[in-house]
């Protein structure tokens, strides 16, 4: 299994230096990650550093509580784009939601979604404060909004991606719609457990360990996650 590819290799730490977020893209590089995750901060610094390479950047917005105005979202997500990302992961509004106002949280994932100029757009539902009802109603907003990828977690939360969750959201997404399972991935089994559950995207810090612990064959209990060939 290809691994590598499922991964945003991410450090969100509020304490990264310029230093840290250098070593993160340098990793990127030669594990040919999928993208590196950064404080909007160091946007400009990711993109430089990974120039050449075919690791894209991305950024958050309203992070990590998602109780910013959503003028200030959209403002976060259009500065982003100009810095160089090309991948918003947006934080909801997540007292919205439980309030019931469904077309607040439709109509900022809109505003941000039409701001970014076709960049690829992640909205963060942070399942561990949410009912099952309240997972699926969002991700039937993610449906009807047409973005890329509905993420689990911020990583800041009270825990992060659940398999029951992302099976759930499974369950209820379209065609269109993509998952972002993240926060507290650490190991391989764990990141392909979570792909094998229909994430197409894992979040996580921990991206070279995991490529440490990937398989090296190509058969099908490997792309299963359960492969012994390892043991023999």
């Amino acid at each position: 299994m290809e691994i590598n590819k499922y991964i945003d290799h991410t450090n969100l730490k509020a304490y990264a230096t310029v230093d840290d977020i250098k070593k993160l893209c340098k990793e990127a590089r030669d594990n040919h990650f999928e993208t590196v995750c950064v404080n909007p901060y160091y946007v400009s610094l990711a993109k430089d550093e990974l120039k050449g390479s075919n690791v894209s950047v991305c950024t958050v917005v309203g992070f990590p509580l998602g109780m910013n105005n959503s003028m200030v979202k959209e403002y976060e997500a259009i500065a982003a784009v100009q810095d160089g990302a090309d991948e918003i992961d947006m934080v909801i509004n997540i007292g919205a939601l439980k309030d019931h106002d469904y077309d607040y949280v439709k109509n900022e994932i809109e505003t941000v979604r039409d701001a970014i100029d076709g960049k690829v757009l992640k909205v963060i539902i942070e399942t561990c404060y949410l009912t099952s009802d309240e997972i699926i109603k969002m991700t039937e907003i993610c449906n009807e909004t047409f973005i890329n990828f509905i993420k689990t977690s911020t990583g800041f939360g009270t825990s992060g991606a659940k398999l029951e969750d992302v099976e759930l959201i499974n369950e209820h997404k379209g065609e269109v719609l993509e998952i972002k399972a993240s926060g507290g991935i650490k190991t391989f089994d764990e990141a392909v457990s979570f792909i094998n559950a229909g994430a197409s995207r894992i979040g996580t810090s921990n991206g070279v360990e995991i490529m440490k612990n990937d398989k090296k064959c190509d058969c099908d209990e490997c792309h299963s996650g359960h492969c012994h060939c390892e043991e023999d």
